[in-house]
């Protein structure tokens, strides 16, 4: 029960700070990696901290950055897209595949990233290569999802590490 009441006490204080605009204690992203039978390709979504991405995008690119201003969409999909594109690599069956950007949207405090992977026939192995915000926070956590058909499998990777393998 303590142990209850601890987890409960320590999401209202994350909700808390980020609601009240506070920087948030905890430096998080998530990425699933889903294969679509049907379509035959793999559909990829990052989840980002909208302030921690916005942060990281003006250090490395010395530009002006706002994930929700529309007038500026253009420039911030550019800065995304080179972002990701070289701190998220993917190999499925023991290949380096080349990921699409699709686009971003912003989603109350976080930053939603789309890109997928075409021409992938079948998958028997998928190996993740993740340093999303590696170059911000020396605590961060990468939580990764892999997922084909109804079979889910996840891990967290902590900074330094940034790989996670599976085979289905």
């Amino acid at each position: 029960m303590k142990k209850v009441k601890f987890l409960i006490g320590l999401l209202f204080c994350i909700c808390f700070t980020v609601s009240a605009g506070i920087k948030h204690p905890l430096h998080v992203s998530t990425t699933e990696v889903s294969f679509n039978q049907k379509d035959k390709t793999l559909e990829i979504s990052c989840r980002i901290f909208s302030d921690d991405f916005e942060s990281i995008l003006a250090k490395n690119y010395k530009q002006k950055t706002d994930l929700s201003n529309p007038a500026m969409k253009n420039a911030m999909d550019e800065m995304v897209k080179k972002y990701i594109n070289s701190h998220l690599q993917i190999k499925a069956n023991g290949k380096a595949v080349a990921m699409k950007y699709i686009g971003f949207e912003i989603d109350h405090e976080a930053t939603n990233i789309y890109l997928e992977v075409e021409k992938i026939s079948s998958l028997k192995a998928v190996e993740v290569t993740n340093t999303i915000l590696y170059d911000l926070f020396d605590d961060q956590m990468s939580i990764v999802h892999l997922v084909k058909a109804q079979t889910r499998k996840s891990t967290k990777i902590l900074y330094p590490d940034k790989k996670f393998a599976t085979n289905f």
